[in-house]
């Protein structure tokens, strides 16, 4: 059975940062992933989650964006030109 904990290293033993779920004089083998270099993968999702909300734009935005892409000259959604 394979279980994750999480060990702080003291220079000398590695110790849990909390107490495992095992009896003690287990063996078992610990694979080191250091967290500081891990870098995780961002997709376009990922991006757009963080960007949400943090543009100034007008409240009809979504719904009229071919008119502010494109611009004025034809009714987009209901807006009068």
């Amino acid at each position: 059975m394979s279980r994750t904990i999480e060990v702080i290293y003291d220079g000398e033993v590695f110790r849990p940062v909390t107490p495992p779920d095992i009896e003690p004089n287990t063996h078992g083998r610990v694979v080191i992933e250091n967290e500081k270099q891990e870098t995780k993968k961002e997709d376009a999702w990922d991006v757009l989650e963080q960007l949400s909300g943090t543009v100034e734009a007008p409240e009809d935005w979504s719904s009229n964006h071919d008119y502010y892409l494109y611009g004025p000259g034809k009714n987009w959604h209901g807006r009068q030109e």
